[in-house]
């Protein structure tokens, strides 16, 4: 079986476990955390980053911090992973679901458009017609593309929400010209939150971080991390904390992965660019392309089925591949359209139907060959030409 996306451990990991181990330092605190927190902000030119258990929690801390609470309202994209949406209903507030644009990422036209027509500003707040107000905006930077900043900034900017960036899918992606180049995705909003979940370009097997546009922000998140304990001796809690810290185990790991980084993304770019070969002139499927402007992570690969002539569906398309040894994966089901979620607002979700029944993810891992990369796309064409 040629996997869809598994960890790479080929540096240090082992090595900085092991050390981890020996010291005795294996859960909330350790010099390999604090490591971690330093070389990622140095990478993303942020001043400080808080290491945390998940990129759920880092979305969580985010809402927290932007002071989201129960009743209010938070855009969010209906095309993601759910994780992106759950921590809303942890605070107890209401999503309202954006459709997306071709780069799968919220479509920040639809935005504009949302604010103008059902909202108006109240005391310097966006207000729903509904009279609740609208506090956030959950980015997510679909596969490693980055959404449309420059246009999804604006918009916050005129009408004084809070951005939260989930560039869980985008470590390393950045812009290359524009407004923002050279920014990373995560640093270009009020707060970024990244994932090192086993199946991202890097992992620590669990664990997140998130970074924000204020150094005291991300102070107080690490704050909250760690149960808001303000006198360790006593324990006095002056505030609601959670249990979000990263464990140093986890740190241990994610330094040595922080190492690889770079070179994992040349990479991912690499074979991106030979599948781009290998199913150039094939019309039964589109390799989906990465925003211009920006140098994306590439981390994971889509190929957009072509409806008008394949009307096998993604499960069938999938376990057919699989009994040829491709694992492969659909696109998320729409958010707004799971139990948890459908009495919430939907604004015009259009495009966002048409992608989670057309997206196919297939194998990008770090470490498959480029014979792999061949046998993939020849079975791929084989069996889409006879679904």
């Amino acid at each position: 079986m040629i996997p869809l996306s598994i960890p790479n451990f080929e540096g240090n990991e082992q090595k900085y476990v092991d050390e981890a181990l020996a010291q005795g330092w294996v859960s909330t605190g350790g010099a390999f955390i604090t490591k971690l927190e330093k070389r990622l902000a140095e990478f993303l030119h942020t001043p400080r980053v808080a290491a945390c258990q998940s990129g759920t929690s880092a979305i969580h801390m985010s809402l927290v911090e932007c002071g989201v609470v129960p009743g209010d309202m938070v855009i969010v994209p209906a095309l993601t992973f759910i994780a992106a949406v759950n921590p809303v209903r942890y605070q107890f507030a209401e999503p309202i679901f954006m459709d997306c644009d071709d780069s799968l990422c919220l479509d920040p036209i639809k935005l504009q458009q949302f604010c103008e027509e059902e909202c108006k500003m109240k005391n310097g707040v966006l207000t729903h017609n509904s009279g609740k107000a609208v506090k956030a905006i959950v980015v997510v930077h679909v596969f490693g593309n980055m959404a449309d900043m420059e246009s999804i900034m604006e918009i916050a900017h005129k009408y004084n929400l809070k951005v939260i960036e989930d560039a869980t899918e985008a470590l390393g992606t950045k812009y290359t010209q524009g407004r923002y180049k050279n920014k990373y995705a995560g640093t270009i909003g009020n707060f970024g939150c990244y994932s090192f979940n086993g199946n991202k370009i890097i992992t620590t097997g669990g664990g997140g971080a998130v970074t924000a546009d204020s150094e005291g922000s991300v102070l107080h998140l690490q704050y909250l991390s760690t149960q808001a304990k303000d006198d360790p001796h006593y324990y006095v809690h002056n505030e609601i904390g959670y249990n979000y810290r990263m464990t140093n185990l986890q740190a241990a790991l994610g330094v040595a992965q922080l190492e690889l980084l770079e070179e994992f993304i040349n990479r991912k770019q690499k074979n991106y660019i030979e599948y781009q070969k290998l199913f150039e002139g094939f019309e039964l499927v589109e390799l989906m392309p990465f925003r211009a402007n920006t140098c994306s992570n590439h981390w994971f690969y889509s190929l957009r089925i072509n409806r008008d002539k394949i009307k096998a569906s993604m499960r069938e398309i999938i376990t057919a591949l699989e009994k040829e040894g491709i694992q492969t994966r659909a696109i998320w089901g729409l958010i707004n359209e799971q139990k948890p979620y459908l009495n919430f607002i939907s604004y015009k979700i259009e495009k966002a139907k048409i992608f989670s029944d057309s997206i196919l993810n297939i194998p990008c891992s770090t470490n498959i060959t480029n014979n792999e990369i061949i046998e993939v796309a020849t079975k791929i064409k084989s069996i889409l030409a006879i679904l």
